[in-house]
């Protein structure tokens, strides 16, 4: 492969030996796409660390990592890439709560509805650490190893402390919609190395001509509007059509958003919005928070929309509609 192509990648680690420890190899269209997309990456090493003790990592570099393995790549990630932020799977964390505490006599009665709470609800950190206080007191799992293990690690995988940052909407509850999926139609833990690397290879083709589609999509068909909005007219403008989708989501639900003013400190100002969102079927009343400068249009919503997206919720677009703000500074448009 670097012979066809000279900005093919490939290094390999061999031990004292002469035995393969490590592999990692980059192709010329990654090592380009990283140049625009880098910020975010996925590690998962199920496939060779299982199989073949190799750990294996598509692309380097990010500064927000989703991982699937935890202490291993915890220590290795802070060591070779210190700038990076990187969570556990809350995905893999939840689905071991039956398995942990499905033999306590509150689990069905309460303590799992609790912990949920816990986990998804508080929009503070303020606000968790007191939920989760309350969680052990309640039921009394104060010597519960397991919890007090992932309390350690809280701020690696609860969502509030993690809003800070840009995931590039990668799911961290939803399997299915996850880059392991894609790939898993492609290679499996039995598969030997050299297999591997020539379905992971065939496993990049097939997503690039699904990108080249798109993106031909997007030029070439335009959604129309669903407002007479500036601010979506500059949406429907910048972002492709899959994303501009999602942001018409939000515009719509503008509808029913009605901003109370909670408090103010000069310049600045914090409203509530009251939102009903949906939960395995489930309809449940939310209230958010958003906290707005009047001077420079900095605002932030406790949903975290923008963060884990790039795109405003309809929360923050009540505000700037309350408000009569009809053009938003660069800061808000990710193009």
């Amino acid at each position: 492969m670097q012979y066809k192509n000279p900005e093919f990648f490939a290094l390999m680690d061999l031990d004292d030996d002469g035995r393969l420890k490590n592999v990692f190899w980059a192709d010329p269209c990654s090592r380009a796409t990283y140049q625009d997309f880098g910020d975010v990456v996925t590690f998962d090493t199920t496939y060779l660390t299982n199989r073949y003790g190799i750990p294996f990592a598509p692309f380097v570099g990010p500064r927000q990592l989703l991982l699937l393995t935890k202490t291993a790549m915890k220590n290795a990630i802070a060591l070779v890439f210190p700038k990076s932020q990187h969570r556990f799977c809350l995905w893999h964390i939840l689905k071991k709560v039956r398995k942990k505490l499905g033999s306590h006599r509150a689990y069905k009665s309460g303590l799992k509805t609790q912990l949920m709470k816990c986990v998804y609800d508080t929009q503070t950190i303020e606000k968790f650490e007191k939920s989760w206080e309350e969680l052990i007191s309640t039921y009394s799992l104060q010597e519960n190893v397991w919890l007090q293990n992932l309390y350690v690690e809280r701020t690696h995988w609860v969502p509030i402390f993690l809003e800070e940052y840009f995931w590039a909407s990668m799911s961290i509850t939803q399997r299915s919609e996850s880059m392991n999926a894609f790939f898993n139609r492609y290679v499996h833990a039995k598969i030997n190395l050299k297999e591997f690397v020539d379905q992971f290879d065939n496993a990049l083709k097939k997503k690039i001509k699904n990108e080249i589609s798109s993106d031909f999509h997007s030029f070439s068909v335009t959604i129309p509007c669903i407002s007479r909005s500036p601010i979506e007219k500059r949406f429907q403008k910048l972002y492709t059509n899959t994303k501009f989708r999602e942001v018409q989501q939000q515009v719509m639900g503008v509808l029913d958003m009605d901003p109370s003013l909670l408090r103010q400190d000069g310049v600045n100002k914090t409203y509530l919005v009251e939102d009903e969102i949906y939960v395995d079927e489930f309809m449940k009343h939310v209230t958010y928070y958003v906290d707005f400068n009047e001077e420079d249009y900095d605002i932030k919503c406790s949903c975290g929309l923008f963060q884990m997206k790039g795109i405003l919720c309809r929360h923050v677009l009540a505000i700037f509609k309350y408000k009569g703000i009809k053009y938003l500074p660069d800061r808000y448009i990710l193009d």
